[in-house]
C-alpha cells in the first residue's frame, strides 16, 4: 500500500532506497515537458540539488508564468484540495510546499508503476 512520505527529504530518501530515484527524475522531466515547461534535470543530479532547482522553478512560475504554473499542476495531477489548503501569503514558502506536492505526486506515479 502506498504511504506518502511526510516531507521532501524522506521522499527522496525513500526513492533512493527503492532504487527509483532515476525514475522519479525521468517522470518529473516528462511531465514538465508535457506542460511545455522545458526542464531537464540530469540523471546525475543530487537529491538536494533537485529539491533546490525544483523549488526555484516553481517560485519563478508562480511569479511570472501563473497560467503555465496552473497547467503544470493539472498535467502532473496535483490534488486541487491540497493546493487550496496552502497559505499563499509567502511565495517562497508556497513554492516550497507546492514543490513537495509535485514531488509527492510524481513519486506516487513511479511507485505505482513499479509495484502494480
Amino acid at each position: 500500500m502506498f504511504v506518502a512520505p511526510k516531507n521532501t527529504e524522506l521522499l527522496l530518501q525513500e526513492a533512493q532506497a527503492e532504487t527509483l530515484y532515476l525514475n522519479l527524475i525521468e517522470q518529473i522531466n516528462k511531465d514538465f515537458n508535457l506542460a511545455n515547461e522545458g526542464i531537464d534535470f540530469p540523471l546525475s543530479i543530487s537529491p538536494d540539488e533537485l529539491k533546490i532547482q525544483l523549488h526555484e522553478k516553481i517560485y519563478r512560475m508562480i511569479q511570472y508564468k501563473f497560467a503555465e504554473y496552473l497547467n503544470l499542476l493539472y498535467i502532473i495531477d496535483v490534488s486541487e484540495s491540497e493546493i487550496k489548503k496552502l497559505d499563499g501569503s509567502d511565495l517562497v514558502i508556497l513554492a516550497e510546499q507546492v514543490s513537495f506536492l509535485i514531488l509527492k505526486r510524481e513519486w506516487q506515479k513511479v511507485w505505482f508503476r513499479k509495484n502494480y
